[in-house]
């Protein structure tokens, strides 16, 4: 009687503790006489995958067990890499697929028309030439998404959500958050010695585009002021807030932190490039803007940190390394 065979995908930003659920689902399977199979590069596994190809598939596919997910708990990222891809917008056919009847949609921006295709149906064939029974897709809302689509479509899905945002909703936790938080913690408490060695307002900028949950549990193990998207301040109540606590302390500084996607009362946070797969274009440093509002309404000089990317790097920390 042949095995059953369940494949496993990270889509999406990286974060510490993806490697130890990995690790956990192969240990489990193992004790259970399951194959696991990862997939590699989120959803590109399953839409640029070539299942006649022997090069493809080592690429795209590798098979996980005891021995080589050992050890991977012990540091971040994923061991199966990750991509943005959405399968149901491609951009650019795969090679293989090229002169294929793909579904095709035309859209028009500024007089620009943009061709993508949905590869729906080259993902269920993958999944179905794999021989893969149950996919368990790791991601947020973006990978997540497309993960419920799937299971519209019949496909048996187990969905992990994971982000430092810690904004996937209906869930009670996100893989990711806690180390985030550590590490924003130890960044803020850090940089307090240069914030206060040059008496400036130190402005924290962490990732949140639209949710505020780690800027404010960041504030609150610093107690430290915070800006969330779901809550719009009023600028000069805030400055003079900072000014009173800079003036307050010892040492002649004040902190502050702030979600990539906070506002202002008057203020809408500008985009700017190309929208990724599932629309989303790149914020402008609120961080910068506040720092220039201050420096123009109160003349008082700042320091600027954006700690977004550095949240999401390094060893997980203990919370996210209890998963296996």
């Amino acid at each position: 009687m042949a095995k059953r065979r369940i494949g496993i995908l990270t889509g999406g930003g990286d974060v510490a503790g993806l490697n130890a659920v990995i690790k956990s689902v192969t240990y489990r399977g193992s004790e259970n006489d399951i194959e696991v199979v990862g997939l590699r590069r989120g959803w590109e596994a399953l839409t640029h995958l070539n299942l006649e190809d022997p090069t493809s598939r080592s690429h795209y596919v590798i098979p996980l067990n005891r021995e080589n997910t050992r050890t991977i708990d012990r540091r971040g990222g994923t061991v199966l890499h990750s991509s943005r891809i959405n399968p149901s917008k491609i951009q650019k056919l795969p090679d293989h697929l090229v002169g294929r009847d793909v579904p095709v949609s035309l859209s028009t921006k500024d007089g620009i028309v943009t061709k993508t295709w949905d590869l729906t149906g080259q993902v269920l064939a993958n999944l179905s030439g794999l021989g893969i029974e149950h996919l368990i897709a790791i991601g947020g809302d973006d990978t997540l998404s497309y993960a419920a689509k799937l299971n519209e479509l019949g496909v048996k899905i187990i969905a992990i959500p994971k982000t430092m945002d810690n904004d996937v909703r209906n869930t009670e936790y996100c893989i990711g958050f806690s180390t985030a938080i550590t590490r924003a913690s130890d960044a803020i408490q850090r940089q307090r010695t240069t914030v206060g060695s040059h008496e400036r307002i130190g402005i924290f900028r962490v990732f949140g585009r639209d949710a505020g949950f780690t800027a404010l549990y960041a504030a609150y193990a610093t107690s430290i002021r915070c800006v969330i998207p779901e809550y719009k301040v009023n600028l000069d109540k805030l400055i003079q807030l900072l000014l009173e606590e800079k003036r307050a302390n010892p040492s002649n500084y004040a902190l502050i932190v702030l979600s990539e996607g906070a506002e202002w009362e008057g203020f809408n946070l500008q985009e700017y490039g190309e929208p990724d797969a599932y629309g989303h274009r790149k914020k402008a440093n609120v961080a910068e803007s506040l720092a220039d509002e201050i420096k123009r309404r109160a003349g008082e000089e700042t320091i600027t940190s954006d700690l977004t990317y550095d949240l999401r790097s390094g060893d997980p920390d203990f919370i996210e390394s209890l998963w296996p």
